[in-house]
């Protein structure tokens, strides 16, 4: 696995001068549980630079699409549904390849909510972006998606894609709200052997879903933090980390952290 080389600047200096004077963890090598980015323009690469961090990308969970077979026992007939929320591109990968399988045309009225901007942009691979009802959080934040949902909660019936044991706080949002929506299981979810990656030290593991949480522990029941500063993004991945005895110390979406790079970020200034 190619890492990358830390990148020591005058910022970076500072940033850990002020962190060996403060009470804070300095933090130099940090695991991410997703998939390397395809391109060097990565905000997580920039943030390296800037601190001088060495990061590794190891993903803890693979997905597998189901077949348009196990879908039609869900009994979820697509074309009553007038709105879809899409929190990644996998979700849209495997919505439009079950649509396809099964010859579902989607009606052009249909309402697209998208996590955040770049999520939108993608649906282009799939529709006329210009010419469809595309929505999306405008921070990136997951409160600002159910902000732009609750403006159409009401008049809407939604989709909302998610895996076979997946906790959603979309769909947890409109139940609360008695909305009309139906969960559609488009994909499974697997825990990937971390083992070989877990070898090293790190100084921050930083989870993005809360089947990530449980692949940790799958591959290592008796795993203890020791010290290791645990970062999560989103409150059903907070809440697994809380759930399994560790302490969260890095999240985000916050108030002052939309992002997980914003929340590394404030931590690493000391903020």
């Amino acid at each position: 696995m190619t890492k990358n080389k830390p990148v020591t600047t005058h910022m970076a200096k500072a940033a850990k001068d002020k962190q060996k004077n403060g009470t804070k963890k300095e933090i130099n090598k940090v695991l991410i549980t997703l998939p390397k980015p395809s391109t060097q323009k990565s905000p997580y690469f920039d943030l390296a630079d800037k601190y001088g961090l060495e990061l590794e990308f190891f993903p803890f969970i693979k997905v597998e699409g189901i077949d348009g077979k196990e879908f039609r026992k869900q009994r979820i007939d697509i074309t009553e549904y007038t709105a879809i929320v899409f929190t990644s591109r996998k979700a849209i990968d495997h919505f439009f390849r079950i649509c396809e399988e099964l010859k579902v045309k989607v009606s052009q009225d249909m309402k697209y909510f998208c996590s955040t901007e770049a999520v939108a942009l993608y649906l282009q691979k799939f529709i006329l972006y210009r010419k469809r009802k595309v929505f999306f959080s405008p921070d990136g934040s997951n409160d600002g998606l159910l902000e732009v949902i609750a403006k159409h909660k009401n008049n809407e019936k939604f989709i909302v894609p998610t895996s076979d044991n997946g906790k959603n706080d979309i769909a947890q949002y409109l139940q609360g709200e008695s909305a009309a929506y139906v969960e559609a299981t488009l994909y499974r979810t697997l825990s990937n052997d971390i083992k070989p990656v877990m070898k090293a030290d790190y100084d921050v593991i930083v989870f993005y879903s809360p089947n990530s949480v449980q692949t940790l522990f799958d591959n290592d029941p008796k795993f203890k933090q020791n010290g290791t500063l645990i970062g999560a993004f989103g409150p059903t991945t907070s809440k697994a980390i809380e759930d399994a005895g560790l302490t969260l110390n890095i999240k985000a979406p916050a108030p002052n952290a939309p992002s997980m790079i914003a929340a590394l970020e404030n931590y690493l200034d000391g903020k």
